[in-house]
């Protein structure tokens, strides 16, 4: 199974593309979460990376991107399958993708996109949490871990990620508006997306999620 996920920055993607991926046993591929792992252990692509403002919002060419999916798609834990989550965000991204997965013989399943208003995309940045070791994702009200403060998975002390000030939450969704949001339509006139409202509790998007899916399994 091939998934991608669109939302806005904010809209709780990373928490449902962590629940999809161990429902169906799927690597989560975050390209937000592999950049900032490439900068921090100083690899070649992290110093790429590095030139652009990502902490401010802004986006990383496609060029950049692009080599570093496919290289992590080539990885033996997508043999069966995987779910792409900040990639695509541009239409060149995805009939690149395409491109890519045809010359694999492999084919995009399902692309499922996330809807909320946007107050509730600015309340979910402020109490969002982030563990800096695994990258697991948080919310002290929506899905607190169940020690306050800690991650669930290793303990490591969670944190507020620089790029969840309101200043900077401001420019990633009016990036978003003007680079992503247009995949929406794109996805839609190709017939593989499906939209569920994020704005509910978790447990109940995932379920939606899954209902989507589960009855999709012809196209799947």
């Amino acid at each position: 199974m091939i998934l991608v996920l669109l939302g806005p920055p904010g809209v709780g993607k990373g928490t449902q593309a962590s629940r999809i991926s161990l429902h169906y046993e799927i690597p989560h591929i975050s390209t937000g979460a592999m950049f900032r792992d490439a900068v921090a252990r100083g690899t070649e692509l992290g110093r790429r990376i590095q030139r652009y403002r990502i902490d401010k919002g802004e986006y990383v060419p496609d060029d950049v991107v692009i080599e570093a999916v496919r290289q992590r798609i080539h990885e033996p834990d997508c043999a069966k399958g995987f779910l792409l989550d900040g990639f695509p965000r541009t239409i060149v991204q995805a009939e690149t993708l395409n491109r890519f997965l045809s010359t694999e013989k492999l084919r995009l399943n399902a692309v499922i996109n996330f809807d909320a208003p946007i107050d509730d995309i600015v309340k979910r940045f402020s109490g969002r949490r982030v563990c800096p070791v695994d990258g697991s994702t948080y919310h002290i009200e929506h899905n607190p871990p169940l020690q306050p403060g800690l991650c669930d998975e290793c303990g490591a002390q969670l944190e507020q990620r620089s790029d969840d000030d309101p200043v900077i939450v401001k420019r990633r969704l009016e990036v978003y508006n003007e680079k992503t949001a247009p995949l929406v339509d794109y996805y839609e006139t190709s017939g593989l997306l499906r939209t569920v409202d994020a704005s509910r509790e978790p447990e109940t998007v995932f379920g939606q999620v899954v209902a989507l899916l589960e009855g999709w399994q012809w196209h799947i």
